[in-house]
């Protein structure tokens, strides 16, 4: 293989000239140098000028006060500056409880109102006294007290002692008239009819008030010697 190529007959080998070489490359050199003109003739508002950026620092944020910052400031200590030896005074004593100087002097009232705003003084309405219970009273003279003797009984001569029971209503009338234990019917019927007729009395009171009673009395039938 190698024989026979080398056995091969050759075409006739172009040369290259320098001559053309250089006429290439200035060509290229004259191309580049037309471009480079070119866009330096350009005016400035087709190409424009270039954007300048300035990139400013924002400035630092303030430090943020919390809600708890005031307190923490009031709460830090102050500086204290201690008395010297000889500047040291004693506070003044106290007095005792036991001393009147210790009770506190209450302002006058007259004195926060103002001069013609004198406070009045306050009445406390007294309670009206209850009146004490009181019990029927007779009214009726002496004179009209006895009742009349049954006739019968004067015949015979016959005496009597009776118990009675009298009610009395808030206008102070007898109202009825009840023997206490046994009683003769002539000396009960007298009787009950003049107490109902003639005798009054003073009402019995309650808080004030006349209400209705009930008394007991001795009534003596006696004839006259």
């Amino acid at each position: 293989m190698l024989a026979y190529a080398a056995s091969r007959p050759r075409t006739g080998a172009r040369q290259s000239s320098p001559n053309a070489l250089l006429v290439v490359i200035a060509i290229h050199v004259a191309l580049i140098a037309v471009v480079m003109s070119a866009k330096m003739d350009l005016p400035e508002r087709i190409l424009g000028k270039p954007i300048v950026v300035d990139f400013v620092p924002p400035p630092p944020a303030p430090p943020k006060r919390t809600a708890d910052q005031p307190r923490k400031e009031q709460m830090q200590p102050r500086e204290l500056s201690l008395p010297r030896q000889n500047d040291v005074k004693l506070p003044p004593q106290q007095p005792s409880f036991g001393s009147t100087d210790a009770t506190p002097k209450l302002p006058d009232i007259g004195d926060l109102l103002g001069t013609g705003q004198q406070p009045q003084p306050r009445v406390e309405p007294k309670p009206l006294p209850i009146p004490a219970p009181t019990s029927a009273r007779l009214l009726t003279p002496p004179s009209e007290l006895k009742p009349p003797y049954p006739e019968s009984k004067i015949l015979t001569g016959e005496e009597a002692v009776l118990t009675l029971r009298l009610s009395i209503d808030a206008q102070g009338r007898v109202s009825s008239v009840e023997p206490v234990g046994r009683a003769d019917r002539a000396f009960l019927e007298a009787a009950r009819r003049h107490l109902i007729a003639h005798w009054r009395y003073k009402p019995a009171t309650q808080g004030g008030q006349a209400v209705a009673s009930v008394i007991t009395i001795t009534l003596r039938f006696q004839l006259d010697g």
